[in-house]
């Protein structure tokens, strides 16, 4: 297992997500594969679905206790800024704009609409 995985592994058993290590995978997995399939452009509103559900999880296990608001200034020594845990309004921001783009649909410069493109051609070849 590759260092950062089994430490997100580890926070995961820590909360007591079921099969951490699998989780872990998954999470990554879907983060990684959602965000280059979003960035491309291709899938978009297949790919935003399991990408508001990791969202939504993060929210309601991690991030809800900690409240809206992510910039927590507990220490300032040394010249450096020691932050609390974050909130919850990143990831509503995320969910957002996720929303956002699959409501204003592809762009020209998209996987999706070049996909469009090339189905509305075949259809109409005899």
């Amino acid at each position: 297992m590759a260092p950062g995985t089994s430490v997100f592994a580890a926070i995961l058993r820590s909360i007591g997500v079921p099969s951490p290590q699998w989780m872990a995978w998954l999470t990554i997995s879907t983060e990684i594969l959602s965000g280059i399939a979003i960035l491309m452009g291709a899938f978009v509103s297949l790919v935003s679905i399991p990408a508001i559900i990791v969202l939504a999880v993060a929210i309601f296990t991690v991030h809800l206790p900690y409240g809206f608001i992510s910039i927590k200034l507990l220490d300032f020594s040394g010249g450096r800024a020691q932050f609390g845990p974050p909130g919850y309004e990143c990831s509503l921001l995320y969910i957002a704009v996720i929303l956002a783009l699959v409501l204003m649909g592809p762009s020209p410069w998209s996987v999706d609409q070049y996909r469009s493109r090339a189905t509305a051609a075949s259809a109409r070849i005899p």
